[in-house]
């Protein structure tokens, strides 16, 4: 079996995972592992922005008090703070990286052309036109192709991670390692089929969200929550996943997969109407459809449910195209294409997956309960997002993480204060070629039809228990086929999420309350006490192939 050595291992191509890989490229060498083209992260689609305070008129203490009024009691204030504080700092990296943002051209002098997202007291999302991830997505790809420390491994799908506690009692494996630490992984070459494993003393999981948990979300294919369940298979603790953010407003169109409408259009005074043209939103919060996320997916939900509607519809008509064109490009024309003009129609929209506010328990610099292990950005939960994340706080958490997790592994000996070990081949066993790929597909549909249905934007017991049920016959079934057959991403990811899927409603099962993104009809109130939910066990899990 082929084995790559590293200093680093960067799991995931996002901001989190390039930012970190060049902030670790002056430390030593960086091995950046991403599961299909490296411009394919959650990213890569973030339209809205980076919330930063950078206008005179804003301050630290109105953005963490956004934050904390957003998170409903349950962000680490500390963190918070922390995160907001080394915003500017950050930006200005991002900068001299190449990026630039959006500025005006109304006013003389210009400056930031500062956008307002829900939930924000003042404007301050830093935007480059409407595609700011990908626009960052791809200043970091062309300073990581610069970097000669700095290796990226396209199409590699992570199987599980490498522990010492998993090599002890095979012959040698162990030799000169003290204590339990992660130590690499094996990986899946997805194009050829080859597993190989990658020995590296720190490895760093940033292979972001969850959305394919759900039938519908904003998310591209990638987003299994593949990090969170493999730290979950270790027994690390897993904090706060009943927490997933529902984006109020994606394209209503069956050939527009998983097309986002940004949170700017209503920040630049889009308004939310049924098929009559009537606004609802005053009735459900006096910021209307500024409101945050959790409060306006909840009133759209609530308003398809009792009309029988099968979307709503935004309505900014009150713009010229003039205006549009230029300040959302992207969104223009794509919905040109799917028959709507913006400035003539109303657009219409669902709610959709979009955001795990959950993850894996972990500090401001990454540092995990395992040694060698860390988490940055959408897969780990630092206590910013508390139990609803404010817009446009994801990306800005990315880059003060990265930063912070570079200085950690800097104090830090290079290789991990330890000798390195042996791996043992991959366990092919008695594995064949499958010739039921039909079964794959069916759970997969299964899974995410049954999170859909159950564990939504409004639960309850009745429907939580149900989905556990059936969540947790899928997994069997899903682990029995797992054994029997030669590894494919497919059947990965289906792992993955399947996984996913029971840590969610373990989670939301534990929760005796409504707050934020958590919303139970048989507990509407919120308690007076706000407390995380952390998950430390993995039921029969062991990793890998056993």
């Amino acid at each position: 079996m082929r084995i790559l050595d590293t200093d680093y291992c960067v799991i995931g191509s996002g901001i989190a995972g390039l930012l970190s890989a060049l902030h670790l490229a002056r430390l030593g060498r960086v091995l950046v592992i991403t599961k299909k083209d490296q411009a394919e992260s959650n990213t890569n689609y973030a339209q809205g922005g980076i919330a930063c305070v950078v206008a005179p008129s804003d301050s630290f203490d109105r953005h963490v008090q956004d934050t904390l009024e957003a998170g409903r009691g349950l962000c680490d204030e500390a963190v918070v703070r922390t995160i907001v504080s080394e915003g500017p700092a950050r930006i200005a990296e991002l900068e001299n990286l190449g990026l630039r943002f959006s500025e005006r051209t109304d006013v003389p002098g210009g400056g930031y052309d500062l956008g307002k997202e829900g939930g924000h007291s003042k404007r301050r999302v830093l935007h480059a036109g409407d595609v700011t991830g990908r626009r960052v997505e791809h200043v970091l790809l062309e300073r990581a192709k610069g970097e000669d420390a700095v290796t990226v491994l396209e199409h590699g799908m992570v199987i599980d991670l490498i522990t010492v506690g998993w090599l002890e009692g095979r012959v040698g494996s162990g030799a000169g390692l003290d204590g339990d630490r992660c130590v690499g992984a094996y990986v899946l070459e997805r194009k050829t089929g080859e597993i190989f494993a990658v020995r590296s003393p720190y490895t760093i999981l940033a292979s972001g969200g969850a959305g394919k948990v759900y039938l519908y979300t904003s998310n591209p294919d990638i987003a299994t929550g593949d990090g969170v369940a493999m730290a979950w298979r270790l027994g690390l603790p897993i904090k706060n996943m009943e927490f997933i953010q529902f984006h109020p407003t994606c394209l209503y169109h069956p050939r527009a997969k998983s097309f986002l409408i940004s949170e700017a259009v209503r920040g630049e005074g889009a308004r939310l109407v049924d098929a009559r043209g009537r606004t609802f939103m005053e009735r459900y919060d006096e910021r209307r459809e500024l409101a945050p996320r959790d409060v306006v997916a909840r009133a759209i939900d609530h308003e398809m449910k009792a009309t029988g509607a099968s979307c709503v519809y935004l309505d900014i008509r009150h713009r010229d195209e003039a205006f549009l064109r230029e300040r959302f490009p992207t969104l223009y024309e794509t919905c040109r294409t799917y028959g709507f003009d913006m400035a003539r129609d109303l657009v219409p929209v669902v709610p959709a997956a979009h955001y795990l506010c959950g993850g894996i328990e972990a500090g401001v610099d990454g540092t995990t309960a395992l040694p060698g292990l860390f988490a940055v950005g959408e897969t780990a939960c630092t206590g910013l997002h508390g139990a609803n994340r404010l817009a446009s706080n994801s990306l800005l958490e990315a880059l003060v993480c990265a930063h912070r997790l570079a200085a950690r592994l800097e104090a830090l000996p290079r290789a991990g204060g330890c000798a390195r070990p042996g791996f043992p081949d991959w366990r092919y066993g008695h594995a064949v070629d499958s010739d039921e790929a039909i079964v794959v597909e069916h759970n997969w549909n299964e899974v995410r039809t049954c999170m859909w249905d159950y564990v939504g934007i409004v639960r309850t017991d009745k429907r939580l228990e149900r989905a556990r049920r059936r969540i947790r016959n899928l997994r069997q079934e899903i682990r029995q086929y797992y054994l029997d057959y030669v590894v494919t991403a497919d059947v990965l990811e289906l792992r993955n999420i399947a996984a996913l899927g029971e840590l969610i409603v373990r989670s939301a099962l534990m929760r005796k309350e409504s707050r934020g993104l958590h919303y139970t009809l048989d507990y509407p109130g919120m308690l007076s006490e706000a407390h995380d939910t952390v998950i430390r066990d993995e039921p029969g899990g062991k990793a890998p192939r056993e």
